[in-house]
């Protein structure tokens, strides 16, 4: 079944570009982070600045796992369910569900590979730019050299593989069945990020207004809580739905396709909710500190210069992350729906309306996944903003929040419409004929 991957990969490589591209980014930044270590641990660094570079390498090495096997899952999720009558036909053929899933993870542990490959170069470049941040900073000792080692290569390559692994297996796994024990599955992990990410957020009063990890409990607690809504994407969906007045054949129409794929739209709510809460809730906590500390004529620490680098730095990749994740599974699922188009042009509809159906859509997908993730959000926004201000809404979250909203109308309804006017381009009656 490797030779069969092999083989399928050089057929058709366009299929894999949004995995490779997933992967490759997922290693240049843990690489990029990771090679902090092998700079902290070459001798004569100095104590403030070898903490400074093992607490970046920490906290967004973990960071940047969880988002290397988040976008690749769903870059190969979108590849599973499209190549549907491909793996029926095999299993026609002969083939066992077990070569079709050895097939399948073949596939992403080559195309993985080649991205984590790629990555070394950027990452090596990446790692002396980040090490120059923290010394333009003071962070960091102007004399300590950046270093791309054991810890940086074995890392990257190692996080990348069993990300695209794990990924295409669980992928495959969604394909072949198991969806009974994967939904309950699924919802205790829903409620159990709920329970934690709430009472993170509400242990932020344990702490006194200028301690250093006041901004700790409250971040974890948006984040958790963004998790937990996440999982229960399918169902918060399907009670938005429920809810909406929206009339004429268009509003009609579009309710009714995006309750039928909501599971397939699960992975894209996901992303809009992860992006909307942690963006938010962070930069939000990271503004009100700030000017919290300027209005006090205090001087920022290292620790405190550390948490604002990391902070910024986490969301600058969650960001990046996002984007890819949500422009990948748009254009996977737009243009996976050309015969659904063309049937409705043939019907009688026109471009134009076919074009408003699909906004519709995007706009109902984009509103659901910001408001669940500004709730997200809030919750750990506002004990936060309490302890340290003794306001509860603080006038940043506004001004943010329409940041993070134009940011996701961009790519959400950008990737949707661009795409779905693409595929328009083809007459009607030869792409049902391809189709």
């Amino acid at each position: 079944m490797f030779v069969l991957a092999m083989r399928s990969i050089r057929q058709r490589p366009g299929r894999f570009l949004a995995t490779l591209l997933s992967a490759f980014l997922g290693a240049v930044i843990v690489m990029t982070f990771n090679s902090m270590h092998d700079t902290a641990g070459q001798p004569g660094v100095d104590p403030v600045s070898k903490e400074t570079l093992s607490t970046a390498a920490g906290v967004v090495g973990g960071y940047g796992t969880l988002l290397v096997f988040f976008a690749v899952a769903s870059t190969l999720t979108v590849n599973v369910r499209q190549r549907a009558a491909e793996m029926e036909l095999l299993r026609c053929s002969g083939a066992t569900p077990a070569q079709i899933k050895r097939m399948v993870v073949g596939e992403a542990l080559a195309v993985a590979l080649v991205g984590a490959a790629l990555a070394t170069g950027p990452a090596l470049l990446g790692g002396r730019a980040l090490l120059e941040v923290f010394q333009d900073s003071g962070q960091v000792e102007r004399f300590v050299d950046h270093s791309f080692g054991p810890v940086a290569l074995s890392s990257g390559i190692g996080i990348t593989l069993f990300a695209a692994v794990g990924a295409a297996f669980l992928a495959v796994r969604r394909a072949t069945g198991g969806n009974r024990q994967r939904g309950r599955a699924r919802t205790v992990l829903a409620y159990a990020a709920l329970v934690a990410g709430a009472a993170s957020a509400t242990s932020t009063f344990v702490f006194s207004a200028t301690d250093a990890a006041l901004m700790a409990p409250p971040a974890y607690g948006a984040i958790l809580l963004s998790v937990g809504c996440a999982l229960r994407a399918p169902r918060l969906l399907a009670a938005v739905l429920d809810r909406l007045p929206l009339g004429g054949a268009s509003g009609w129409l579009a309710v009714r396709n995006l309750r039928e794929r909501a599971g397939q739209l699960a992975g894209i709510l996901m992303s809009l909710i992860l992006f909307t809460a942690v963006a938010t809730a962070t930069l939000t906590m990271q503004a009100v500190e700030s000017d919290a500390v300027e209005a006090s004529g205090a001087v920022k620490s290292v620790d405190a210069k550390n948490l604002e680098t990391l902070n910024f730095t986490v969301v600058g990749i969650i960001v990046v992350f996002v984007c890819v994740m949500l422009v990948n599974s748009l254009y996977a699922a737009t243009s996976y729906r050309v015969r659904e188009f063309e049937q409705q042009r043939l019907a009688g509809a026109t471009p134009g309306q076919v074009l408003g159906l699909v906004g519709v859509e995007g706009l109902i997908l984009m509103i659901t996944g910001m408001f669940f993730g500004a709730l997200a959000a809030l919750a750990g926004v506002v004990p936060f903003t309490v302890a340290r201000t003794d306001e509860v809404v603080p006038g940043e979250f506004f001004g943010i929040g329409a940041a993070v909203v134009a940011v996701t109308a961009v790519v959400t309804l950008g990737t949707s419409l661009t795409t779905a006017r693409r595929t328009l381009r083809t007459p009607a009656v030869g792409a049902v004929a391809v189709a």
